[in-house]
């Protein structure tokens, strides 16, 4: 298991998950070499959740990092786990290049950004 999928699965570990009792783990490299984490934190306003993935990304932005090369996100599910739309949103805005999908069982699956999300909005969208 790579640094980063163990990474997440220690993130998982840490889940808020008292509603849909479905933790999720995932963690972010930066273009400077570190590893951030994040686990799914859910409310009882179901709304006002937020994914495993933005967490670590967002933890990543806020300690001041630019770039963000690989992302990890491990469930416990039949097949690898895929991010959801919002979530690849949110690494598209912020150009992560490659993404690695995993299950607790040991199976994973790495591709490139690209290939989950072709058309992505971007600011390029938004015109001037």
């Amino acid at each position: 298991m790579t640094d980063l999928l163990q990474a997440a699965c220690e993130a998982r570990k840490l889940a808020y998950v008292p509603y849909s009792h479905f933790p999720v783990g995932a963690a972010v490299l930066t273009d400077s070499g570190r590893i951030y984490t994040g686990c799914n934190i859910e409310n009882a306003s179901y709304g006002l959740t937020v994914c495993a993935e933005r967490t670590a990304i967002f933890q990543a932005i806020a300690a001041g990092e630019k770039r963000l090369t690989a992302l990890a996100v491990i469930a416990d599910t039949p097949g690898p786990t895929a991010p959801c739309g919002a979530c690849r949103q949110v690494m598209a805005e912020f150009h992560v290049e490659t993404v690695t999908m995993a299950n607790i069982s040991g199976e994973s699956h790495t591709i490139k950004f690209n290939e989950l999300l072709p058309y992505a909005f971007s600011s390029n969208d938004m015109g001037s």
